[in-house]
């Protein structure tokens, strides 16, 4: 016998009607008659006749009452029982590591409805370059990195995940750039340019500009667009980033200018390999494979 029939049952009986507990239930009143004939033919009697009030319970439907309140009841506090010791193992805390990116608000969403659902967890956050975070996950002080590709497959298990991050310049808002709808690598000519210290995000913009890296003005090198920020309002240079790590309504004086044609990479979910996880951190990576 179901748990779903005897719920059925004991919304017709609460309802007094087919038609008016199908309604409840959201389901059609076929479906749910087809339910109480078949729950009935299981258990070999009638559990309603129909009165002029509507239905009633037999001797049999009453007997199924009282028992199936108390399945569903004790059904209901043996799952308690299991959440209760689950929520009770998961407790401790899950070192994270991000970058600067747009998908840090997906991070922050599931983080929410994480700790929501396991409330003895608390979470460390640590913000740097995707260097940075490979550096950490290697020494085993973060469980996981939220960072841009390219990921090295041999040492790190990831998910990649499905929102992209688009790349450009953060220029001054009086920057003649700042009026363009995106900057080609024509526009490159003689700009400043503050970039990343790292080697892949300077080959991403050479492969992109289709020229050496000496061939660029390259007037300072960075590694969170936080700290470079007052640079691009002092007009020193025009920083390279991608899309969302600055808030628009936040710094007026900046604007953030796509690259053209477009460039963009994804935002990977990675941990090291062969390194044993805990429940928290196994339930967590869990929480990322529908955004993969």
């Amino acid at each position: 016998m179901e748990l779903r029939l005897l719920e059925y049952f004991l919304a017709i009986d609460a309802a007094g009607s087919i038609s008016q507990a199908a309604e409840r239930l959201h389901i059609t009143q076929p479906t749910l008659s087809r339910q109480l004939k078949g729950l009935e033919a299981e258990l070999g009697a009638p559990l309603f006749v129909r009165s002029h009030h509507g239905l009633a319970l037999t001797q049999a439907g009453l007997y199924l009452k009282t028992r199936a309140q108390e399945i569903l009841t004790l059904t209901a506090q043996t799952q308690q029982t299991f959440i209760d010791q689950r929520q009770e193992l998961f407790s401790g805390q899950l070192t994270i590591g991000a970058v600067e990116a747009d998908s840090s608000h997906t991070l922050a969403r599931e983080l929410a409805a994480f700790t929501k659902e396991y409330p003895a967890v608390t979470v460390d956050l640590f913000t740097g370059t995707s260097d940075d975070l490979f550096d950490r996950l290697d020494k085993g002080l973060i469980d996981l990195g939220l960072l841009l590709e390219p990921v090295n497959t041999a040492k790190y298990d990831h998910l990649t995940l499905a929102h992209t991050e688009r790349w450009g310049l953060v220029v001054n808002a009086s920057d003649p750039l700042a009026a363009l709808p995106a900057i080609t690598p024509a526009d490159l000519s003689n700009v400043p340019l503050l970039i990343s210290s790292r080697a892949a995000v300077q080959q991403l913009l050479t492969d992109w500009a289709h020229v050496s890296l000496q061939a660029l003005n390259v007037v300072g090198h960075f590694n969170l667009i936080f700290n470079v920020l007052p640079l691009i309002q002092n007009r020193v240079g025009a920083a390279l980033t991608i899309e969302g790590v600055i808030d628009p309504t936040s710094h007026a004086d900046v604007r953030f200018v796509p690259f053209a044609p477009r460039v963009q990479t994804h935002t990977v979910l990675a941990w090291r390999k062969h390194r044993l996880q805990t429940p928290i951190t196994t339930a967590f990576i869990a929480r990322f494979k529908p955004h993969a």
